[in-house]
This record gives C-alpha cells, structure tokens and sequence, in this order.
C-alpha cells in the first residue's frame, strides 16, 4: 500500500507520516505551497524533516491556483483573519487526490486533530473538508484518514479494509501538543515547525492589506506580493502605495502589476526603493508616493526626478517617517 501525505512542516504531519510508515505502508510527502505559508525558503528544512523518518518529500507550487480559484471565494468563508481554512485544506486533498494516480497510491492523510483549531478541525469542519473534497476531486472522501485522531472519528476506507490498523492510529483532541511532544522526545526528531506557527493568512497585517484591496476592486495579478511585501499606504485622495524596506522585498516587489504603476528613477541619480503606486491616482497622490519613495533611499534634501507611467514628477523627500507612518496599514 501507499500513502500521499499532505506536509506542512509541523509536528502533528511528521508523527502522523510515521504513524503510518510504520504499519509498512509506503508514504509520500506532499508540501503544497499556496503562496502564503512563510516568507521564507523552507525547502532545506522540509527535506531535513521528511528524511528523519525516510520519506520522500514533493514539493508542489499551487500558489496561482489557491489565488485564482480559492483565496477570494471560499465555501465556508474566513477564520479571525482572510484564512480560508476550511476550503484550503479541501484544496489540498483535492489537488492530492489529482495525482493519485501518478503516485500509483491507494490514500491521502493529513496530521489534523480534532479540535486543535476552533474553525478548521472542529468534527464538522473535518466533514465539511470531506464533503469538498469529494466535490472538488470526484472522488471518495472516504479515503482520506487522519492518524492523530482517527479513533474518534468514523472508520475511513483504508481501516475498513484493514489496510491500515485501526487500533495502533490516536485519538488525540484538543489544544494541547503534550502527547505529541513526548513521541517527539521518543523518537529523537529534531526538524519541525514549532507549535504556534502558522499561515501568513491568519497575520493581521496581511488580512487588513488584502481586506483593503479586496473591498476597493477585483483581486489582480500582483496582490499577493503587495499584500506580504513593504510598506502599504493608503494616501490622502485614496490611492494606494507599497515601498519595499530591503533588497529581498525589492525583489519580491519587481513585479507586473494588474493595477499598480512602478515609481521609476529616471536618472538614475540616487539609490533607494522599488515602489508601486495605483495606475488610477491623482496627480497630488502620485506626487506624494514618489515622495515617499524618496524618504525611504538615499536622498538628499533637493529635488528629483521620478517617472510614473511615463509622466515625470519633479518632487522633494516627504520630511517625516512618523507622519508618513500615520498613512500605513501596520
């Protein structure tokens, strides 16, 4: 037999991969990345994770598909924050059950506990999960088991027709990771995620910035970065502005944007950051992004000339970053 597991990295996944392993079942690693999981790289880790209890690691970019068919629309709506928990993990089922067949696999499973999270692993929500699945995939819901709390849960495909031994799976439920950090402590693991971390969707800051967006206009191509990335704006005439704060975020902000114009530094005089500013601004706004803009480089107190969609600005730096900060989403 062989199992697709869905791996983010914690410790509830990694025990329920081994778990299984060790009822002689094959098992695949699967870390969908939807974009917003860390601002991190976390590819060394995750294989250093996966390889303590041998188990091979696929590495999936979903990112555009999440954005596209899941972020702006779920089903069961939002947690505290823009986490569409329920309809991404139904997502992540879904797009393993999608390459069962590749993988010549039998199952999925996942290290959700029953009652950990108060909207996404309460009883119904791990049914509503299913029942999205089984929409989503057109498959059989029934084959997705969860190890760390099965026993509390109505017996999956995989336990009925003993593929899997019912009685060495956990009824875990609840908060508390007690139990689960002494089988770490037994069994020696060294890499995994923390308890307490945790998608970037549940951050305050990334939900107020895609909540801003999303209220103004369609979602585009380039609101993810501008959502995670720099310093976020809302200025006096109701344009927005995102200036990045380091080269990674410079990076990560040279982008194409469906909605935002690049602030350019036309002659190339000064060093500072990238800078997007809404296509659709007023003079005074634009005039003040490339101000702050300015603020935030290299600059002198003298004039300068940026470009904004091929229109010129001849603009002073904005004097004051804690007058500037009363114009941020924090």
């Amino acid at each position: 037999m062989k199992a697709l597991a869905l791996f983010s990295g914690g410790l509830d996944s990694l025990l329920s991969m081994k778990l299984i392993k060790d009822q002689g079942i094959d098992v695949v690693a699967l870390n969908f990345n939807i974009g917003f999981g860390s601002k991190k790289d976390k590819k060394e880790f995750l294989y250093n994770a996966t390889k303590q209890i041998d188990v091979p690691l696929r590495l999936i970019d979903i990112r555009e598909q999440f954005f596209d068919e899941v972020l702006f629309n779920p089903q069961y709506g939002y947690g505290k924050y823009f986490n569409p928990c329920i309809d991404c993990h139904a997502n992540m089922f879904a797009q393993a059950f999608k390459i069962l067949e590749e993988e010549q696999a039998d199952f999925v499973i996942s290290g959700e506990v029953l009652g950990q999270r108060p909207k996404s692993q309460r009883k119904e929500a791990l049914f509503q999960v299913n029942r999205l699945v089984h929409h989503k995939a057109e498959v059989n819901e029934r084959l997705i088991l969860r190890p760390m709390c099965a026993q509390l849960l109505p017996p999956s495909i995989p336990e009925e027709k003993g593929w899997v031994d019912r009685t060495k799976l956990l009824n875990i439920s609840g908060r508390s990771r007690e139990r689960q950090l002494k089988m770490v402590q037994d069994l020696g693991l060294q890499y995994y995620e923390k308890p307490g971390g945790g998608c970037l969707l549940t951050d305050i800051s990334v939900a107020k910035r895609l909540r801003d967006i999303t209220t103004r206009r369609k979602a585009t191509k380039g609101d993810r970065e501008i959502a995670l990335y720099g310093r976020y704006f809302i200025l006096p005439d109701g344009a927005r502005c995102v200036i990045s704060r380091d080269e990674q975020e410079n990076e990560k902000l040279s982008i194409k944007h469906g909605a935002m114009e690049h602030i350019y530094n036309k002659e190339k005089d000064w060093l500072g950051p990238v800078a997007l500013v809404d296509a659709q601004s007023s003079q005074a706004d634009k005039n003040l992004a490339a101000s702050l803009m300015l603020l935030y480089g290299k600059s002198d107190d003298r004039a300068y000339v940026l470009e904004i969609a091929g229109e010129e600005y001849s603009v002073y730096p904005f004097q004051s970053k804690q007058k500037a900060r009363t114009m941020m989403i924090q």
